[in-house]
């Protein structure tokens, strides 16, 4: 039987052309086609300005340079998300403060946020698990009554809306992703969407180790930036996806319905929230009913492979990594949060999937999950 991966990029033959084109064309750095792309996401995204960056984590990190964000101050987020989400706090001197998820969206919770918030807190980063957005009218109105900074990671929301407009188009600071498993990609990339456009100088000197030159050779140095930028190669991807993203959008759609239509929910699985409206659906994911099992969830994804169906873990709770635990962290701190963390498998899906793929996973999964139960 074929194997089914649990996601694969579409690349079409013309963006494969035009990928061949800047390669003819030797500027392969960041050059016209990155300054295409951006202008291309900026129009999609409402005329919002937008940067574009090697990777989401990039788009994260200098969101909160923008924001002055570093020592001594506190940062809240998720515990259940790419632990990148995080990481990037600590790159900047802050301090991440997680928040338990709501059980039913596994996003931030934005009834546990308001008590979470100190003196100390800066800005608040929530993240858009698989697609599904957070409820902005809620994040923003205690933004708004706490004086805090939004950088919204909407890594995994690229086409995704909140109340009919586009994830990207409203709001503070905005960072997606378009990592090769993305609803989108540019290979390895990414994108800031920022406030205004007073902050487009600085973003850019954050982005390329915080050179400015002036028309006459001349250079200049006043901040300590990154070696962040985006290639005219991954330009040329990202320009090629973006032609693309309503019907890549409309396709996953479709599939998650199929799941929902085709899952045998007698098996005691948790499924996600069925939003066919906002959500793009990055990610299908199902908790696995592990009290009622006489296998883990790591023999459950052995028998799912062995049939050569690809699954994944989309995500461990990370407060409980090693890292946040010498902070302080501990077993028991966001019990949602940790209970979808041990439960949790990525199911396949990706826009060239079919619909029989869909059925296959289903089966698959019943089978293995009623012989577990017997």
């Amino acid at each position: 039987m074929t194997p089914l991966p649990f996601t694969r990029p579409s690349i079409d033959e013309d963006t494969i052309q035009s990928v061949a084109a800047v390669l003819r064309s030797g500027w392969l750095t960041g050059g016209p086609k990155v300054r295409e792309f951006e202008a291309a996401l900026s129009a999609y995204l409402g005329g919002r300005p937008v940067r574009s960056f090697n990777s989401g984590t990039a788009a994260l990190e200098v969101a909160l340079r923008l924001c002055g964000i570093g020592a001594g101050d506190e940062v809240i987020t998720t515990p259940l998300s790419w632990v990148a989400t995080a990481n990037v706090i600590l790159n900047v001197g802050a301090k991440p403060v997680f928040v338990d998820v709501d059980p039913a969206t596994r996003n931030i919770d934005p009834e546990r946020l308001q008590a979470a918030i100190t003196p100390a807190t800066r800005a608040i980063i929530p993240v858009d698990l698989a697609g599904l957005p957070v409820d902005r009218d809620q994040l923003y109105a205690i933004a708004r009554s706490s004086g805090l900074r939004v950088i919204e990671d909407a890594a995994q929301s690229m086409g995704a809306c909140w109340r009919g407009q586009r994830i990207g188009s409203f709001g503070d600071l905005i960072c997606i992703s378009f990592h090769a498993n993305k609803n989108m990609t540019t290979g390895e990339g990414g994108c800031l969407v920022l406030a205004d456009e007073s902050q487009i100088p600085l973003a850019e000197k954050l982005r390329l180790q915080g050179v400015v030159r002036s028309p006459d050779g001349g250079m200049e140095v006043d901040v300590a930036g990154g070696k962040f930028n985006l290639t005219d190669i991954a330009a040329a991807i990202g320009l090629g996806q973006l032609r693309q993203l309503e019907s890549f959008t409309a396709r996953r759609r479709e599939l998650a319905r199929r799941y929902f239509e085709r899952f045998d929910r007698t098996l005691g699985c948790g499924l996600p929230v069925a939003n066919f409206t906002d959500s793009n659906w990055h990610m299908f994911q199902i908790l696995l009913p592990l009290g009622r099992l006489r296998i883990s969830r790591g023999e459950f994804l052995e028998r799912m492979r062995a049939r050569e169906i690809g699954v994944g873990v989309h995500y461990p709770a990370m407060h409980l990594f090693s890292l946040y635990r010498a902070m302080g962290y501990k077993q028991g701190d966001f019990p949602h949060a940790e209970k979808i963390g041990r439960e949790i498998v990525t199911l396949p899906l990706f826009p060239a999937m079919q619909d029989a793929d869909v059925d296959r996973v289903c089966v698959a999964a019943a089978e293995i999950l009623r012989e577990a139960q017997g």
